[in-house]
């Protein structure tokens, strides 16, 4: 479903830079790698399953595209491991560095359709506990109280994934008081301000207004997102190139093209009509970033879009936490190298746990909320603060 052209750029951009990466292993590292996956083989022939684990992943770090360790490790997953999505992973990475590769070819082949079904099921649980959580009234003081309070985590999570240093409870405090919070960074405490405007936009104006997502409704979000950090590029298109890590976005010339097409792609039953919400969300998250028409604020804007696309189709709004920062971004290289599917789980996985996490925060006899959020990974001042925010008026 991607335009021919954008796509063409993918695969060249992809190509130069897996080029430019390969050269860049040296043949000690590439038999230093070889040396690796042989002890990781004996390793299996022996049942020591946790020591070849991590010389297969050592192996992998030395030398990332090797087809045999890709498709080696593939197989251990899949049959010592019991892990199957990540198996199928390993051998579509085979195949985009080695597309040839007959073997992985045929191990993604034998894969795929249970790897589908595994995921079809995981998008049925999800429809089931939607369900649920409508058969709750909208009146559930306790419902409505986790949903307010899900809005100031959007806000402090989708920042602090930027680098926003601001605890949940200054940034409750930004929102609800618009007071400064002294000896705080000036800017970071604008970020707080602006998410909150657009928020306010997505959820007021767009969510239910019907017809198609335009650009103009990109750019309003994004005046908001930016407008008290950057006034003069808040709603712009970038006009230069811009660089994200390793990562070499469209140039300023072809953005304007690239939305065309994204817009137009997103707005099309044609091309849309057999996905998930999810699958579209997460997809159209992808496709946004990929294009990055802005110098600052796309991955705020694009989360935003990402869940204006989930609200249009019933599901509430997602979190993509702190902790998960680095998950993210690996999920988006994946993506870059051809398989956005682990960032559909990732979505698919973060809808769960909210649906989960509305459901049972409406509920007179909830917890504390200690089972649900101690084991996020978070430091312990921010897990402190949100379970305060969550369960205090």
């Amino acid at each position: 479903m991607h335009n021919q052209k954008q796509e063409l750029a993918n695969k060249q951009r992809t190509y130069m830079r897996d080029q430019s990466q390969q050269k860049n292993i040296s043949n000690d590292l590439h038999q230093e790698a070889e040396s690796a996956l042989n002890l990781a083989l004996q390793l299996v022939a022996v049942h020591k399953f946790e020591k070849a684990r991590k010389i297969f992943e050592h192996a992998l770090t030395l030398d990332p595209q090797n087809s045999n360790i890709l498709i080696e490790y593939g197989q251990f997953l899949e049959y010592h491991q019991k892990d199957l999505i990540r198996a199928e992973q390993f051998y579509t990475r085979a195949l985009v560095h080695q597309p040839s590769n007959f073997r992985a070819l045929e191990l993604k082949k034998r894969t795929l359709p249970l790897v589908q079904e595994i995921d079809q099921k995981q998008f049925t649980l999800i429809d089931n506990l939607l369900k649920e959580l409508y058969r709750i009234p909208d009146t559930n003081p306790y419902l409505r109280r986790a949903k307010r309070d899900a809005y100031y985590l959007h806000i402090y999570h989708s920042n602090a994934i930027e680098g926003n240093t601001l605890n949940l409870r200054e940034t409750r405090y930004i929102v609800e008081t618009r007071m400064a919070v002294p000896g705080k960074s000036l800017v970071e405490q604008q970020e707080v301000l602006g998410l909150d405007l657009a928020l306010q936009y997505v959820n007021c104006t767009l969510v239910n207004r019907l017809g198609s997502i335009t650009l103009e409704d990109i750019l309003q979000i994004h005046r908001r997102v930016l407008g008290f950090v950057d006034p003069v590029q808040a709603g712009q298109l970038r006009k230069h190139q811009v660089y994200v890590g390793s990562f070499v976005p469209p140039t300023a010339a072809e953005v304007p093209d690239y939305l065309d097409d994204f817009l137009k792609w997103l707005n099309s039953l044609e091309d849309t009509r057999d996905l998930h919400a999810i699958e579209l969300a997460a997809i159209a998250h992808y496709k946004f970033v990929y294009i990055h028409p802005f110098v600052d604020g796309n991955g705020r804007t694009g989360r935003l879009l990402m869940n204006l696309i989930l609200m249009r189709s019933g599901f509430p709004p997602v979190i993509i936490k702190k902790f998960e920062r680095l998950t993210y971004y690996s999920y988006l290289d994946q993506a870059n190298d051809g398989d956005v599917r682990p960032l559909i789980r990732f979505v698919a996985k973060c809808t769960e746990r909210t649906l989960t996490e509305f459901i049972h925060q409406s509920q007179p006899t909830r917890t504390t909320g200690q089972e649900l959020r101690l084991n996020d990974g978070e430091d312990a001042e921010d897990n402190f603060m949100e379970e305060r925010v969550i369960m205090v008026e």
